[in-house]
């Protein structure tokens, strides 16, 4: 039997983590032999989507139960109805946590419930968890907005319109081509995509490329490659990738046509 628990660092000395999409890692704990594995949580330096690559990641290392402290009720669907029980509320070391869950002391802990006694009814416990992850985002958003400011500053100051000419051809296959390259490449938040792209658009760069730049830097990661292959296998990540490159083609494409038909 595996049990998955959310910690702010790879050991069994680790605090569990505080929400189960944005934990730092997971540590895969044998029920048993309480042999682990610490695996990097993709979604933790993520803003969007987080909780998802979480539960796919719990789901791929065919784990039977999860202690975490925050679980929102839409991620406790998906494992409950995969057969993964959810522990919510849980606090305390992760191997103190394991140790109390086998001698079956974890349950009766107040505020502890499983997915499926949890249900949707919001308590105080889970107002306080949600306005505390809001503060928390707020926070994080802090430097992105600094970014941004920064980068419309920096790409105004070193990116020129003769440098930009010299990549982009003016050829709309080879433009789209590079822009969906650039933009799998190029990590961070989606929001710099944005910019960037408004900036290549001033710029005289095709629509096509700026389209096809935001999609891929949204859909495709090579910087996050190696996470993606640890926790879904390398098969499906390079499949995904590629999938996913190639759609940005074809959307950026059918996005421009109909922009066009309609007279955006």
């Amino acid at each position: 039997m595996k049990i998955a628990v959310s910690a702010d660092s790879p050991d069994l000395n680790a605090k569990v983590g505080s929400r189960f999409g944005t934990s730092k890692y997971f540590i895969i704990v044998d029920r048993d032999t309480m042999d682990f594995e610490a695996v990097a949580n993709p979604g933790a330096s993520t803003y969007q989507g987080s909780g998802v690559q979480a539960v796919v990641l719990v789901i791929s290392k065919k784990v039977d139960t999860v202690l975490t402290g925050y679980c929102s009720p839409t991620a406790i669907g998906h494992l409950t109805t995969n057969g993964i029980q959810v522990l919510a509320g849980v606090v305390g070391t992760v191997g103190k946590v394991v140790q109390m869950y086998k001698k079956g002391k974890l349950q009766r802990q107040p505020g502890v419930k499983s997915g499926l006694e949890a249900g949707v009814k919001i308590d105080k416990t889970t107002l306080i968890h949600a306005l505390s992850n809001s503060v928390n985002q707020i926070i994080r958003l802090l430097p992105v907005l600094t970014g941004v400011v920064l980068l419309i500053g920096l790409f105004s100051s070193f990116i020129s319109k003769e440098l930009l000419s010299s990549v982009f051809s003016g050829n709309i296959a080879i433009d789209t081509l590079l822009g969906a390259s650039l933009g799998s490449i190029f990590a961070g938040s989606p929001i710099n995509s944005y910019i960037i792209g408004g900036e290549f658009l001033e710029y005289g760069i095709s629509l096509f490329a700026v389209t096809a730049l935001i999609i891929s830097w949204v859909t495709v990661g090579i910087v996050q490659l190696p996470a993606e292959i640890a926790a879904l296998g390398i098969r499906f990540a390079l499949v995904r990738n590629a999938v996913s490159f190639a759609l940005s083609l074809i959307i950026a494409f059918f996005t421009v046509v109909f922009f066009t038909i309609i007279g955006v």
